[in-house]
């Protein structure tokens, strides 16, 4: 008797064996397309120059000419890749280099209660430096998280500069694009008359003018607003000609009006969905994902109400999140499998990005929950590069999705069933197993577990290494309750698995 292996799409690993029978149950560095696992992508460098300090932001932009530039934000400088060749652009005057890591103590990461962002507005966070990104034209603008807006003229030769005017203390920047009045924004900042940091204040620049931030100049269509509800802004994002912009708590909605008293206004469209950390939200279409506080997946449409993502692979991140480090996780997207990934500290690995976790969007896969190892403390989706970016601790930058090795060498990626009743009435022995893999490149090592009860312990067999074009393998294994596991390890490796074969047998026994 032969019985197909074929669980639905995503990882089910959140609940009891007999909760997520007939399920994939744990993973690393395999997806879901097209309803079936397949190992992810490889990596290659694109530069064999290290970053200068640990990144945390990364953003790419084409100048004028049509020129792939590339800005790297590390906790202690400013760097450009362009053409083959890294730059230090550094402000060479006006900025200070930060922490590599949170500091916190009961704030998620951002200092404790009455102190800082959490109570009245101080000189003093607890945070890893974080740099916000934005293109002017063909100008690069960058704000270091707590400091001023620099602006990059475009010139390898030359260093950013603070720009003129800008307020000196910002949380987040971020530039409107012209249909959102084309403007530079200053989230969280010091307010104009008094100087004084407000960690609710939001002051844009005039239109088509960012060195004009005084409201009482002459034509000038600069402003100041101040959100409501207490907490802090942790970080904005355009969503088309709208600003979504995070707080501790909540989300406001920013809508281009263009009053001349209010070019601007801001509603709250959500509260106890704030964000964790400034990198962990993402736009992706019309739609923001983004992991709050208190460490809840969320998404919000435009036109909606923020809400929960299911996720049933949530425990691990929730529980394991590296205490104090929440504002190092990075959201990201992932255009061409159409999905959103966060990277995040697993406290398992340390202080710092080690792993990351990820959700399909759409098509047949849409709402399928994967995940892996890997250690990024940066990432950013294709688009004007030709492949996502992403960066490790000691500063290497990789382009990824391409090629099936990890710059030439072994990456690990594995899949396991959950514990799954073959045929629930009988005890079977499981003579061997017929593959079903596409697009295979090195070992395919397959095992299996057995049991007879949910709570017995396991017999699991030695991994059976299986190459390319192998009709099957033996396992000789008798049980109620199988679990297989898929996995690699090798340059190049991976493949695609499809509906494999238990060849079986019913036997006698429990």
């Amino acid at each position: 008797m032969r019985i197909p292996l074929e669980p639905p799409p995503g990882l089910f690993g959140d609940d009891t064996s007999f909760a997520g029978a007939g399920r994939w149950a744990d993973g690393s560095n395999v997806r879901f397309r097209l309803g079936l696992p397949q190992t992810i992508g490889g990596w290659e460098s694109l530069t064999q120059q290290k970053l200068t300090g640990v990144c945390r932001a990364v953003f790419p932009w084409t100048d004028n000419a049509g020129t792939l530039n590339i800005g790297f934000g590390t906790h202690s400088k400013l760097q450009l890749w362009r053409g083959g060749e890294m730059f230090d652009i550094t402000p060479a005057s006006g900025f200070t280099p930060g922490a590599i890591d949170g500091a916190g103590s009961a704030g998620y990461g951002t200092g404790g209660f009455g102190m800082g962002g959490y109570g009245l507005a101080s000189a003093m966070d607890y945070f890893p430096l974080t740099w916000s990104f934005g293109a002017w034209g063909q100008q690069l603008l960058a704000s270091p998280r707590g400091q001023t807006i620099f602006a990059w003229t475009n010139n390898t030769s030359a260093k950013a500069q603070a720009l003129a005017n800008a307020p000196a203390n910002v949380t987040h920047m971020l530039v409107a694009p012209l249909n959102g009045g084309y403007q530079v924004f200053a989230l969280g900042c010091n307010e104009e008359v008094s100087g004084t940091f407000n960690p609710l204040c939001i002051r844009h620049s005039s239109i088509r003018n960012n060195t004009q931030w005084s409201t009482s100049a002459s034509g000038s269509t600069s402003r100041e607003y101040i959100l409501t509800g207490g907490g802090r802004i942790v970080s904005g994002r355009m969503c088309g000609p709208y600003m979504l912009v995070w707080t501790s708590d909540a989300l406001f909605l920013g809508s281009f009006v263009g009053a001349l008293n209010q070019p601007w206004r801001f509603d709250r469209v959500g509260r106890n969905c704030g964000l964790i950390g400034p990198n962990a939200a993402v736009i992706v279409g019309q739609q923001a994902f983004w992991v709050s506080p208190d460490r809840q997946f969320y998404r919000y449409a435009l036109g909606g109400q923020p809400e929960p993502i299911p996720c049933p692979i949530r425990r691990d991140f929730a529980e394991e999140l590296a205490a104090s480090q929440g504002d190092k996780v990075v959201a990201s997207s992932n255009s061409e499998f159409s999905e959103v990934r966060f990277d995040y500290p697993d406290r398992r690995d340390g202080y710092e990005n080690s792993r990351y976790i990820a959700v399909a969007l759409s098509g047949p896969d849409a709402g399928a929950w994967h995940k892996g190892v890997m250690a990024r403390t940066a990432f950013v989706d294709a688009g004007p590069s030709a492949y996502p970016i992403g960066v490790t601790f000691d500063g290497s930058v990789y382009l990824h999705e391409k090629g099936r090795s990890a710059d030439g060498g072994k990456f690990a990626w594995f899949i396991e069933s959950a514990d799954s009743a073959l045929d629930p009435e009988r005890t079977l022995l499981v003579r061997e197993l017929w593959p079903d893999f596409k697009d295979q490149a090195g070992p395919v090592s397959v095992a299996l577990s057995a049991r007879f009860s949910p709570q017995d312990g396991a017999e699991t067999s030695l991994p059976a290494a299986m190459t390319p074009g192998d009709a099957k393998t033996d396992l000789l294994m008798s049980g109620r309750l199988f679990r297989v596991r898929f996995s690699g390890e090798s340059a190049p490796t991976g493949c695609r698995i499809g509906k494999p074969m238990f060849d079986v047998a019913a036997c006698g026994g429990r």
